[in-house]
């Protein structure tokens, strides 16, 4: 099959906007599997939406070399051509002077070409030099083409494209113009989730003009010429595989308030023995489970809604009383609490606002706080929900979770904030809410746990 790495030379470059218009065009002749570099959740949800296949995540200050393989191998299983739409600059990851967690790691861990993306707005020869420094930086990851963004006419196109070629020695493969009517929703924490979007006609139309404005400024065939052929990686994927006898039910909050998920933890549940069932905490009603997991998402734009909701918010909290085992992340923490409080002055509001929430946890949610993006590492204890084990993380809030100081907290982080001065992952009964972030390949031996603990829960 065919791979390779759309790029940026920086946030904000556009890569995501010309990867999601790419994958839209492959995908009307070919099976196109995408990945995004990073934890990320939202990018994923566009890209999954126009391939029709569920966007993985691959990222390297997370999980290790053999994991990267695994994720990757299983996620291109029937498919054409790979694209992975990389995050943030090329070689921005996790250190300064390390490349963990970067695109650029994860193009040299697979040996995929890169096709970089550069914002040449006001600048022409100077791209040259900016794409012959990203070159000589690591020469072991292979620039394969440019794809100019924001160009202003054909004579900026022409003389930035010769420059590129001539001192660069690659193709400039396109040239899209700046159509700001165009640009995706943004929100606090960046897009606005494909979810919350895709029922909108004018959203639909958006794509379908995203996607024709850079397929007409797009060589699609000199792009395919770029990627790579490469073989499948011999790589584990046995724990993808659905258990032929599942053994216990695993209710997902999942609706257009909660749907951050990557895409392996529903295949690593039911791989484990579980059977899933989704439901809505903004409007429907419990499922009986023998234990629950609410993923991240936005809350505080639904808070109305989740406030309104009593019976599920009533059902919840026995459910967490009765020691019922419940996994929380970020957004799903938030809702566990026993209140959110918005502030006055943000996004509008003129006083403050207070939403009722589930109170299984007794501390408080307070909107807006500081903005937190950041990797986090840590060891959860012993006697948590998903055991005693080293993790690795991410954090992405614009939050502040209150707890009292008597609450026991079961993760300690060595490196991110968490709720509270680097703890983390607050604990009631059998009830885990954290702000951080886990993959379940990753952290595979954590979602495991929490199964095991959902089954011995049964027994009890």
């Amino acid at each position: 099959m065919k791979a390779l790495m759309i790029a940026g030379d920086r946030s904000g470059s556009g890569k995501t906007s010309i990867t999601l218009a790419i994958a839209s065009l492959l995908s009307r002749t070919m099976a196109v599997q995408t990945f995004k570099v990073g934890m990320d959740y939202i990018d994923p949800s566009y890209l999954s939406a126009v391939t029709g296949r569920p966007c993985r995540n691959l990222d390297t200050y997370v999980m290790n070399a053999g994991q990267v393989l695994s994720v990757f191998a299983n996620g291109c299983r029937g498919a054409d051509i790979a694209i992975i739409e990389g995050v943030r600059g090329l070689y921005e990851g996790a250190e300064a002077l390390d490349d963990t967690g970067s695109s650029a790691s994860v193009a040299r861990a697979l040996d995929v070409p890169v096709v970089l993306v550069v914002n040449a707005r006001s600048i022409t020869r100077s791209a040259a030099a900016l794409v012959r420094g990203f070159q000589s930086f690591d020469t072991a990851v292979r620039i394969a083409g440019v794809i100019l963004n924001n160009v202003s006419g054909k004579n900026h196109v022409e003389k930035t494209s010769r420059a590129i070629e001539h001192y660069c020695g690659v193709p400039v493969l396109g040239a899209v113009p700046r159509v700001a009517e165009l640009e995706l929703g943004m929100r606090h924490l960046g897009l606005v989730p494909f979810r919350e979007e895709q029922d909108s006609p004018q959203f639909q139309e958006k794509i379908g003009m995203m996607t024709e404005a850079v397929g007409q400024n797009l060589d699609l065939d000199g792009l395919l010429a770029t990627a790579s052929d490469i073989p499948l990686p011999e790589a584990d994927v046995s724990f993808f595989t659905p258990a032929m006898h599942p053994d216990l039910k695993i209710g997902v909050a999942y609706d257009h308030v909660f749907t951050f998920y990557y895409a392996d933890l529903f295949d690593v549940l039911k791989a484990q023995g579980a059977e899933l069932t989704f439901f809505s905490p903004a409007g429907g009603t419990l499922p009986d489970a023998d234990g629950y997991i609410i993923g991240g998402g936005y809350p505080e734009m639904h808070a109305a809604a989740l406030s309104e909701n009593e019976d599920m918010l009533l059902d919840i909290r026995e459910c967490s009383r009765q020691g019922t085992p419940i996994y929380a992340e970020c957004g799903g923490l938030m809702y566990l609490t026993r209140e959110l409080v918005i502030k006055a002055g943000w996004r509008g509001n003129r006083e403050e606002k207070r939403y009722a929430l589930c109170g299984a946890f007794p501390g408080k949610t307070l909107m807006p706080a500081r903005r937190v993006v950041a990797y986090v590492s840590g060891k959860s204890s012993a006697g948590s929900p998903v055991g005693e084990s080293l993790f690795r993380g991410h954090e992405f809030h614009y939050s502040e979770v209150m707890m009292p100081e008597e609450t026991h907290f079961a993760y300690r982080l060595c490196r991110g904030q968490g709720i509270q001065d680097g703890r983390d992952g607050a604990l009631v009964q059998r009830t885990l809410g954290s702000f951080s972030h886990l993959h379940p390949v990753g952290s595979y031996p954590m979602f495991c746990r929490f199964l095991e603990t959902c089954r011995a829960a049964m027994d009890t």
